[in-house]
């Protein structure tokens, strides 16, 4: 599958193969690469905004190319990773391991960082309005805002309510915040947490936390209990997590699905209330994980469509809703593909070597996309599943046969090896990335 090269270019860009060079095994690079572009008098100009994985990888893979000119644009000097926040809420990592510096991206050749919000996007113009006036002229936009958790979507469920019923989607504050709940609850008390519908960020992240959560209970509050409400009848990797609880945790972790009353409609902060469709549930500690939608920025430049997410071309990731503008990361819509890390970082680099060819003039080959999702089960145990991905039908679609999942009644060997991998992986990725 290719598609055409866009209706404003400039003169050649530099090849995809420089940009390529960079994937590893987050993405299958298509076989055939073209020959290197003569260099531009004047470089394209690309700007990105978000310093996650997703954004700051695809800004580095542009810059890594040659020829480009590169805006970073990203409020925060550091980024505070996702990956491994929940062992920081169950108190088995520092928050500083998940700190990364944004601002030193600027060391790479061809990448400045403006450290500003953006707040608007010209898509005629082609440029890009930050917080304090600025305007950054663009001959291609990547967006890689994230996530936004909904405030809207639970009643009672606000601003002040998510301080006391932090929902730590978001690693910083709210993650020390929910630590230190949990460092506070007397022995037999209750931890609830309630699970959004899909799509969100991180599928199995909830369970993977209820887990840990369970780990910390089991060794500091051996009395204490864990019930998850959830707004689904099943969830990633549901049949390990299970298994592991029944082995790990006995009698520590009940699940409420949405056919028995789990999903959670209403919030009583002064209370600790929680109100489904069935029942009232009062936490020692609540966890609200509220439905999400993709970051502010994606609504304002009129890429997301009515259900807060950003449908884009799986080939470019180009959006489809307004041209030259491409969106990466979680707030895409991914088909198949999980909003997770390793999709992000995935997703980036496709999107720079396809940025890469736009403006060069020349068709993108198709991707092969690939996601490997570890779960940590205890400190020293993970599950893991991972899938192949490619463009189908308009979205990305599993290659059949091409993934799977943890063995169940796998021996604790197996387990532990997996949670070295999750580790490997997070230091290789954040190493490459932020180094």
């Amino acid at each position: 599958m290719t598609r055409p090269a866009p209706s404003r270019t400039g003169s050649p860009r530099p090849s995809r193969r420089a940009v390529l060079a960079g994937l590893g095994a987050a993405a299958l690079a298509p076989a055939a690469l073209a020959a290197p572009a003569v260099r531009a008098a004047a470089p394209a100009r690309v700007v990105v905004v978000g310093g996650g994985f997703a954004g700051a990888s695809c800004a580095r893979a542009l810059a890594g190319a040659g020829g480009i000119a590169v805006t970073l644009v990203e409020p925060s000097a550091d980024y505070v990773a996702c990956p491994f926040s929940n062992a920081v809420i169950a108190g088995l990592r520092d928050l500083r391991r998940q700190t990364f510096e944004v601002a030193a991206l600027a060391r790479v050749p061809g990448l400045a960082h403006a450290p500003r919000a953006a707040v608007a996007v010209d898509a005629d113009a082609r440029r890009v309005r930050l917080d304090d006036g600025t305007q950054l002229a663009y001959d291609r936009l990547v967006l890689a805002p994230g996530i936004e958790v909904r405030l809207d979507a639970i009643a009672g469920y606000d601003a002040a309510a998510a301080e006391a019923m932090p929902h730590a989607w978001k690693a910083g504050s709210q993650t020390l915040a929910l630590r230190r709940q949990l460092a506070a609850m007397p022995d037999g008390g209750v931890v609830v947490i309630a699970a959004p519908p899909n799509p969100f960020r991180c599928p199995p992240g909830p369970y993977e936390r209820a887990s840990l959560i369970a780990h910390f209970l089991k060794t500091h509050k051996p009395r204490a209990k864990v019930l998850i409400l959830d707004a689904k009848d099943a969830f990633s990797k549901q049949r390990l997590f299970e298994e592991a609880w029944a082995a790990r945790y006995p009698g520590m972790i009940e699940w409420v699905s949405l056919s028995f009353g789990g999903r959670v409609i209403e919030v009583d902060a002064a209370a600790r209330t929680l109100v489904t469709e069935f029942g009232r549930h009062r936490a020692d500690v609540a966890n609200v994980i509220p439905p999400q939608r993709a970051g502010p920025i994606a609504a304002a430049a009129g890429v997301a469509d009515a259900s807060g997410w950003c449908p884009v071309d799986p080939v470019t990731f180009e959006s489809r809703l307004v041209p030259e503008i491409h969106v990466i990361g979680d707030a895409a819509i991914g088909g198949a593909m999980p909003k997770s890390a390793f999709t992000a970082n995935g997703q980036a680099l496709v999107c720079a070597a396809a940025v890469a060819d736009l403006l060069a003039g020349r068709a993108s080959a198709e991707p092969k996309l690939v996601n490997t999702c570890y779960s940590l089960v205890a400190p020293d145990a993970a599950i893991s599943i991972a899938g192949v991905y490619r463009p189908r039908d308009g979205l990305l679609a599993e290659v059949a046969g091409a993934g799977g999942t943890s063995p169940l009644g796998a021996p604790e060997a197996v387990r532990a090896a997996e949670a070295a991998y999750a580790a490997a992986w997070f230091e290789t990725l954040t190493r490459r990335v932020y180094a």
